[in-house]
């Protein structure tokens, strides 16, 4: 049984006893049976009553209960749909307090999300104004009378996020730059003169609008102050190389200079004015001492000639050059010179190099080939030999990759300038070949010059004889002392040809027979001498590879000779 059902049997039995009771009371008193069922009526009354009265409490009760409930229904679908979430359910089961409680419930936890949804998105739409009022760029696109949702207020906060990095971003830049700004007025003596300048330079950074204007704007007085910079470089740098060169053709003392070398550093706008008043002196000068500076201009231009390698027919076509009458105007046309031979310089300088370097290796190269004709080099016992061949053979390598390379990088500025490559009035090519026949053709002279004096010597020891020769500092062992000498006549035959040493580098010794000679006057003929003849020994290894170099240019088949070949090819 139910405890409520108990609790109604105790109250019906406690009526009872309280009527009971009741009649008895009436009974002992004498009530009369009339009036004790009045009084039982108005007992009967009051109880109705109450009971009516608690019903009624208890059933209104349950009636605010089911309206509580229906308006935590309609609040809930409301708020579900402002928060954006599913539609909630009650649990059917529960008793209408439990579900009146647990829709009140929800409709708090609910209220309070809207709450807070509201108050985050007011904070960030101050965070976002105070942002948009330094960068100078729209808010965020939001209605701010609805309840944001979750994927709002995340969007909302990564808008802020990135809006806070290009912030410092750009406040970095506006620093940076304004720095810059800062010191390029100071180096250029320029006074803020405008609202922009004045704001950039003169007001709190924190008070600077950070838009894309001014910042382009910014970047853009940097650029113009940078570029007048770079103009009074410009300026300063023409000024101090005409100050060196007036310097250098005056032949201006150390001492002098010191005095304006305070000025030969920066580009202050009173750097730029002292160096044109030093500019403007050393003019003065100039036209003082017109015949020294024409004369050191002069020394110049034979420089850069030199190093485009002009040929005296381009020199002479300069005629004023050789003139003696010292006026300002030869002086410009001096000036004028120098200058087109410097822009043609620095415009090929890399070309003329590798031509310079060419030049270098054939020089060497030549070098080399006069002291393989000296005979003293056998004498040498330091090595040099075999150094010098060394050397010959990577220089020889060195001219040909030189000579390919240059031969390409000609080609191709002649397509690109449409016009002869000239060295020494000569196409480069034309005169390498005519270096290497130059060369060729020496050879070739000095081969016919080494015969015609060997046909002679021979002639002259087939005429009056001869004695063995030795190479210098070594010995050819003998019947005899290379002390004794052989005379004839009473003259000393000693003296050594000069193809003396190539006979004895092979270790040939060298006899001829002797010719009968008449005696001087009132003489008597002594009897005739055979000459002692050396034993004849065959060259040894040592001497055989000491002489391959001659022997190469004999033959005609040395290193050099197959180059020209190729080039000839």
């Amino acid at each position: 049984m139910r405890r409520s059902e108990v609790l109604a049997a105790e109250a019906v039995s406690y009526l009872n006893r309280a009527m009971a009771e009741l009649r008895d009371i009436w009974d002992e008193i004498g009530i009369s049976e009339e009036q004790c069922l009045e009084r039982a009526g108005t007992v009967q009354m009051h109880i109705q009553n109450l009971l009516d009265m608690m019903v009624a409490e208890e059933k209104d009760l349950k009636e605010r209960l089911l309206k509580s409930i229906a308006l935590c229904r309609n609040e809930l679908d409301t708020l579900c749909k402002e928060l954006q979430l599913d539609p909630f359910e009650a649990e059917e089961e529960s008793t209408i307090l439990q579900m009146e409680k647990n829709l009140r419930a929800r409709v708090e936890v609910m209220l309070k999300q809207k709450r807070d949804r509201k108050q985050e998105l007011k904070t960030l739409q101050e965070q976002d104004q105070g942002l948009c009022s330094i960068l100078c760029t729209a808010p965020f696109s939001i209605d701010s009378n609805a309840v944001p949702s979750l994927e709002d207020l995340g969007r909302y906060r990564r808008h802020l996020a990135s809006l806070t990095t290009e912030k410092e971003k750009r406040r970095k830049e506006f620093v940076s730059r304004k720095q810059q700004i800062i010191l390029l007025m100071q180096e250029l003596d320029h006074t803020p003169d405008t609202s922009f300048e004045q704001e950039v330079v003169c007001e709190d950074e924190d008070a600077f609008c950070l838009s894309e204007d001014n910042i382009a704007a910014l970047q853009h007085l940097l650029q113009q102050l940078e570029a007048r910079r770079s103009l009074n470089e410009a300026v300063c740098a023409e000024l101090r190389s005409r100050i060196l060169t007036l310097w250098e053709r005056l032949q201006i003392p150390a001492e002098e200079r010191e005095a304006s070398a305070v000025h030969m550093a920066g580009s202050r706008a009173k750097t730029i004015k002292a160096l044109q008043l030093e500019v403007d002196q050393l003019e003065k000068m100039k036209l003082q001492n017109m015949k020294s500076v024409v004369q050191a201009i002069r020394t110049e231009l034979a420089v850069y000639w030199d190093k485009c390698f002009y040929t005296q027919q381009q020199r002479e076509g300069f005629s004023a050059y050789y003139d003696e009458d010292y006026t300002e105007t030869l002086l410009e046309l001096h000036d004028a010179e120098v200058q087109k031979m410097k822009n043609y310089y620095e415009a090929h300088k890399d070309l003329f190099g590798a031509v310079q370097k060419w030049e270098e290796n054939w020089k060497l190269f030549l070098e080399l080939e006069r002291k393989g004709t000296d005979p003293g080099r056998f004498a040498n016992r330091g090595g040099n030999l075999l150094k010098e061949e060394k050397q010959r053979v990577k220089l020889q390598k060195t001219l040909s990759k030189l000579q390919e390379e240059l031969q390409s990088r000609v080609q191709a500025w002649e397509q690109e300038q449409e016009g002869p490559f000239l060295v020494k009035g000569q196409q480069f090519m034309e005169y390498v070949m005519e270096q290497w026949q130059l060369y060729h053709l020496e050879k070739e002279k000095e081969k016919q010059e080494r015969h015609l004096k060997k046909s002679r010597q021979i002639e002259a020891e087939m005429m009056y004889g001869s004695t063995p020769r030795t190479p210098i500092k070594r010995r050819v062992l003998g019947p005899h002392s290379p002390s004794k000498m052989r005379k004839l006549n009473g003259n000393s035959i000693s003296s050594a040809t000069p193809n003396s040493t190539v006979r004895s580098a092979f270790r040939g010794a060298i006899y001829h027979s002797p010719v009968s000679k008449l005696p001087p006057s009132g003489g008597k003929v002594g009897p005739a001498r055979t000459p002692c003849r050396a034993a004849a020994r065959p060259p040894r290894p040592g001497h055989r590879e000491r002489n391959k170099e001659n022997v190469l240019q004999l033959n005609g088949t040395t290193p050099s000779a197959r180059i020209f070949k190729g080039l000839q090819i």
